[in-house]
């Protein structure tokens, strides 16, 4: 696997090997079981400790908002994240000894923990206070819509709209994970980087990361190499 740490920060955090957090967009194709084990192998390696987080909120709006009906949605939600969750299964059974470092959750399920909604307040004003950020949140719904059928040029409100919704359900994990995850720091780890992750490895004013967050892009070496 190929590292590219973002920034000076992400740097010294990532040395420490504190804490890890993966995570699983559903129904992206990057995440097949090859690449999803390789993931999981070179975080139980490096890190105490890793949460892996797929995210299970808003896939339908943003489905309804393409133009699929409501059943239709409800109906290819289940059967992604069937699929996810088994894939997941079977990846933290290739990691071994490693397996006891791993916790994965839901999106939804850490919903519910005061930590993470702790920092969605702070990120949710964020988004009505700064602008930039706003700006960032508002990139990263293009980008992910880009991943999906349609046009993101001429995105709909109704597209905008459920986008964000998706978004920033996902910002407390960019903006503050160790808030979330209760530990001194955390490296988030994706495979590409993304709107927010670009703004906030960079940010040193007005909204921010917090002190502990890092930024990993990870991924296989001949993905890297045909970049």
């Amino acid at each position: 696997m190929r590292e590219e740490i973002l920034g000076d920060r992400s740097r010294m955090i990532r040395q420490r090997g504190e804490h890890a957090l993966i995570g699983i967009s559903a129904g992206n194709s990057y995440f097949s079981q090859k690449n999803t084990i390789m993931l999981l192998q070179w975080a139980g390696q490096r890190f105490e400790r890793t949460d892996v987080v797929y995210v299970d909120t808003h896939i339908d709006e943003m489905l309804i908002a393409e133009g699929r009906s409501a059943q239709e949605a409800e109906r290819s939600v289940k059967r992604t994240l069937k699929d996810l969750r088994r894939r997941l299964r079977r990846s933290l059974e290739s990691v071994g000894d490693h397996a006891e470092r791993f916790r994965v959750r839901s999106l939804s399920e850490l919903q519910e923990t005061p930590e993470y909604r702790a920092v969605r307040e702070r990120t949710d004003r964020a988004f009505e206070e700064d602008a930039e950020f706003a700006t960032a949140c508002e990139d990263m719904v293009r980008a992910v819509v880009m991943n999906r059928p349609g046009d993101s040029v001429g995105l709909s409100a109704e597209h905008l709209r459920a986008g964000l919704n998706y978004v920033l359900a996902e910002a407390p994990l960019f903006a503050d994970s160790p808030g979330v995850f209760s530990v001194p720091s955390s490296v988030l780890c994706y495979h590409i980087d993304t709107p927010i992750t670009a703004f906030l490895s960079r940010r040193e004013t007005g909204f921010r990361a917090a002190e502990g967050q890092a930024y990993v892009v990870v991924r296989p070496q001949e993905l890297a190499d045909a970049a």
